[in-house]
Order: structure tokens, then C-alpha cells, then sequence
């Protein structure tokens, strides 16, 4: 699609965040630039492990936006190359849980008996969920932006001022960069890590509700296996953390005992860019019309789409 001079919109950040939203906008006919600091393989993003849920349900819009999601995830797993697969699995809990709303509205869903949870849980259920390879996530929506004659401009962003005229419209989707650009001092960082291992075999995945910041959860992708992870909200480390990692190993191992001796490929560290509500609206900052979506923390993939649709719903002419 040929770019007009001014294009309607650039779209600043290229995370999971900022390449959903530019896919959208540019597939509704808008005329789109994407510009970062960093290339999608070297953001937050790209560290993730992958799985769908809406788990931070602070703002009412959450449960739409994570529900239109999974609708469109479900979708593009139909194309084999995306990194996008729809997987079958188990959700836990160390008390007496009742399944959330949307997990029970889900076509497979499945009260597990007691005896089939492993040691140390009470509560459970099955259902199937969209699981993503990251690193293959991020290039499929690159593919598809260029095939919208997209393409992603790296470079800073130190100011909104210094865009003015770019676009008609200006979208914020700098992720944890937006407590310096906005500047919006409710942002955070919130240190995870993952271990990557060689798959023994596992098929499903599993996640628990903790009652600690660290959840244990076991997503494979195939021959490996991503195994998280941990929470530490205000660190900016970026070191991985060996006992850490050791610990990650240990939970997951003690659910799946094959996983104990499985060679670990890598260890991943990301910030989740976390605030204590998603952020998106539009207003006029330096003479630019700006329209902010950010502070997902590590609900990022899980809120992608519904989140593109509402920036796509306030990018249109007033």
C-alpha cells in the first residue's frame, strides 16, 4: 500500500503492543508507520513465554478486551507459521478456587477431579488456550505489516513535540519508555524470568494461581519448553538470576517430574512494563493527536487485539 507524505498514523514501539495496533490500523485502510527504539526481537515482548489470560482485571474493559484476543488468536493459529497454537491444559490453585467467569464460558472447559491435580493444589480445571512462540509471533506480524507496506524505523523517540506533523495521529505504545515520555511516573518495571529447556515430551501446559508473586507454569512449544517464572516489581536487572532460575526448575519439575533433569537451553529476563491500569485514550499534547496504550505489564499478548480494536475506534477524525 503506497504511504501518503503525512501518513494517519505512526505508532511508536514495536512489542506485542505496538505491532497489534499498527497490523490493525493498517488492515482497516489507514495509511501506518512504526517507529522504535529497539526491533521486536530485542523488546520485552520477545522474552515472554507465551500464554493467553486475563489475569489483571483492575479495569472493567480487561475481560472484552482479552476476550477479542483470543478470538482473533484463535484465528491466526490457523496459519502454521505464526508461532500461534491452540493448546489443552491445566489451571491450578493451592485454596479452594471457583473457575473465573471466562474460563467457564469456554467451549472445553473442565472441572478436574481432585485426585488428577498434583501435590499441593485443591482447585482445577481444563480448557484449551492460545500458547505463543514469541520470537515467531513477532516476525509473523512483521510479515504482515510489510505485506500492508509497512515498515519499522528504528530510532529514539525523546519527545511527542519532536513528531509534530508526522501524523495525523501519534500511538504511544512505548510500554515501560512511557515513564519517561509521557512522563507517567505510575509506570514500573516488573522483573520476570523464564527457563527455556529441551522438551521430554510434555504436550500440555499448566499454570497455577499463586499466592505469591511467583507463578509456576510449564508451556510447551515444541521441542522445548518454557518453564516461569517469577514477579519482582521494581527491579530493572537484567542479569539472569541462577538460584532463581534453579527455584523456576524445581516447581515445575515438581509437577512434572520429567522436567527435573531437562537441559536448560536459556534463561530469559524481561521487564513487564506494568502500571496499575492499562492506559488508553487519546488527547492533544504538543499540538499532536495522541492516543496512549500502555501499562499492560505481562498482560501484554493477552490484551493485544481487544486493545488494537479500541486505539482503532479512537484514531478516527473528530
Amino acid at each position: 500500500m503506497a504511504q501518503s507524505r503525512q501518513p494517519d498514523a505512526l505508532v511508536i514501539g514495536a512489542g506485542v503492543i505496538g505491532l497489534s495496533t499498527a497490523v490493525r490500523l493498517a488492515e482497516a485502510g489507514l495509511a501506518v508507520r512504526v517507529r522504535a527504539a529497539r526491533p521486536p526481537q530485542e523488546t520485552t515482548s520477545a522474552s515472554a513465554g507465551a500464554s493467553w489470560g486475563p489475569y489483571e482485571l483492575t479495569d472493567e474493559r480487561v475481560l472484552h478486551w482479552s476476550e477479542q484476543t483470543r478470538l482473533t488468536l484463535e484465528k491466526i493459529a490457523e496459519d502454521g507459521s505464526s508461532g500461534v497454537r491452540l493448546v489443552r491444559g491445566l489451571e491450578v490453585a493451592p485454596f479452594p478456587l471457583d473457575p473465573p467467569a471466562w474460563v467457564r464460558d469456554l467451549s472445553d472447559f473442565a472441572i478436574c477431579p481432585t485426585e488428577e491435580l498434583p501435590p499441593g493444589y485443591v482447585s482445577g480445571w481444563r480448557y484449551t488456550s492460545p500458547l505463543v512462540n514469541m520470537p515467531r509471533y513477532l516476525e509473523y506480524l512483521t510479515r504482515r505489516l510489510l505485506g500492508n507496506g509497512v515498515e519499522i524505523d528504528i530510532g529514539a523517540v525523546n519527545s511527542f513535540k519532536e513528531l509534530t506533523g508526522a501524523a495525523r495521529v501519534l500511538v504511544n505504545c512505548t510500554g515501560l519508555g512511557a515513564r519517561y515520555l509521557v512522563p507517567d511516573d505510575q509506570v514500573y518495571p516488573t522483573r520476570g524470568q523464564l527457563v527455556v529447556v529441551d522438551n521430554p515430551g510434555i504436550d500440555t501446559f499448566f499454570q497455577d494461581w499463586a499466592a505469591h508473586e511467583d507463578m509456576t507454569y510449564i508451556l510447551p512449544h515444541g521441542d522445548v519448553v518454557v518453564l516461569g517464572g517469577s514477579a519482582t516489581p521494581g527491579s530493572e536487572s537484567l542479569t539472569p538470576d541462577p538460584a532463581r532460575a534453579a527455584a523456576i526448575v524445581e516447581r515445575c519439575a515438581a509437577v512434572e517430574p520429567a522436567l527435573r533433569h531437562a537441559r536448560v537451553r536459556r534463561i530469559l529476563v524481561g521487564l513487564r512494563p506494568s502500571r496499575p491500569s492499562v492506559r488508553i485514550e487519546r488527547e492533544l499534547v504538543d499540538g499532536n493527536v495522541l492516543i496512549h496504550n500502555y501499562g499492560h505489564g505481562g498482560s501484554g499478548l493477552a490484551l493485544s487485539w481487544g486493545c488494537a480494536d479500541e486505539v482503532l475506534s479512537l484514531s478516527e477524525p473528530t
